[in-house]
């Protein structure tokens, strides 16, 4: 079929060296452009090693699907965004959104060999969640009462309030990570990257 494609694919080939690989591009750009009139993309078309290259978000190491350092950043930068301590919305809505994101997002890039990664992502989530909750606490009291009402200790709960630490310095804190417990935060709805990476790959052991 002839003429120019209204979409675009991504193709990956391995070849045993660097100088195959600039003959097999060579050859394959030649019969892509001539023969099916389709356009290349020449920033994206190259010859690198494996765990170089980026496919559709992935790379690849040692027989490995690994996630690729611009996908992990991205997806960091739009998670900022979800748990912006400024956003001004309540935190039910804000623990939705970023549930949507996250579910979302592992069900796509969950296939990768990256279980301690999510697992070290969920712990940094974890940690700007608590600052979107001690941000909207605003007041010293109501940070304190909102302490003392989940078991923080009332000597630890003053100390956190009347603390001139800022939001994120405050959220790695005892007293708070005592009152905004791992368990607490599941409860109110925030989700978790290895729990969704371990549904993908161990789908039999949740059943």
């Amino acid at each position: 079929m002839r003429g120019k494609f209204p979409w675009a694919t991504h193709l990956i080939i391995l070849v045993c060296s660097k100088r195959a690989g600039e003959r097999v591009l060579g050859s394959i750009t030649r019969y892509l452009s001539s023969k099916l009139k389709l356009e290349i993309n020449k920033e994206k078309s190259q010859v690198v090693k494996v765990n170089q290259s980026k496919f559709l978000g992935f790379t690849f190491n040692r027989g490995k699907i690994k996630w690729h350092a611009k996908t992990l950043q991205k997806f960091k930068q739009r998670v900022r965004q979800l748990t912006n301590r400024n956003w001004g919305v309540r935190m039910e809505y804000q623990l939705y959104k970023l549930k949507q994101y996250l579910q979302g997002w592992i069900n796509y890039f969950g296939i990768a060999n990256v279980y301690q990664q999510c697992v070290e992502q969920d712990q940094w989530i974890r940690r700007r969640v608590r600052m979107c909750f001690w941000r909207q606490w605003r007041k010293p009291r109501t940070k304190v009462q909102n302490l003392l009402k989940r078991g923080v200790p009332e000597r630890m709960a003053i100390s956190c309030g009347i603390t001139s630490k800022g939001p994120w310095r405050s959220s790695k804190t005892k007293g708070i990570q005592q009152g905004l417990t791992n368990n607490y935060l599941a409860t109110k709805g925030l989700y978790s990257l290895k729990e969704g990476w371990i549904a993908i790959h161990y789908p039999l052991k949740r059943s």
